[in-house]
């Protein structure tokens, strides 16, 4: 099963993935992420801003984007508690398809917190 087939499942059972025009989700106020635009037309250009409420124990940002027919991924260290409060990340030229953006931070001990949402990329009209 594809990370994108199981995000669809976990909105069927009502867990942190949502969409809409701009969507923002948390996960214990540790981190919030704003991914927008929720639809588009290929080739897809997604922003995603994430905001942090950071401690000493934090290590690592990872944004993943992915569909059954695609993967990208980013990562920037994470300074602890000295973190900037707003990370922007774009990813540009997606193809046309359904993706499962997954954001996490993670700590010394391991996963802080983690959030998601689902992005459509839809065919360019007349293609």
């Amino acid at each position: 099963m594809t990370a994108c087939q199981r995000a669809l499942l976990c909105i069927g059972a009502g867990f942190l993935f949502a969409a809409g025009p701009a969507s923002g989700i948390q996960a214990d106020q540790a981190m919030r992420m704003q991914v927008s635009p929720a639809m588009s037309r290929a080739p897809g250009f997604v922003t995603i801003r994430v905001s942090l409420q950071s401690t000493d124990d934090d290590r690592l940002l990872r944004i993943v984007t992915e569909s059954p027919d695609y993967y990208r991924a980013s990562e920037i260290q994470i300074d602890g508690a000295s973190a900037p409060p707003l990370n922007v990340f774009l990813f540009r030229d997606l193809p046309p398809g359904l993706y499962q953006v997954t954001g996490t931070l993670v700590g010394v001990h391991g996963t802080r917190a983690q959030v998601g949402t689902l992005v459509s990329v839809q065919p360019t009209l007349g293609r």
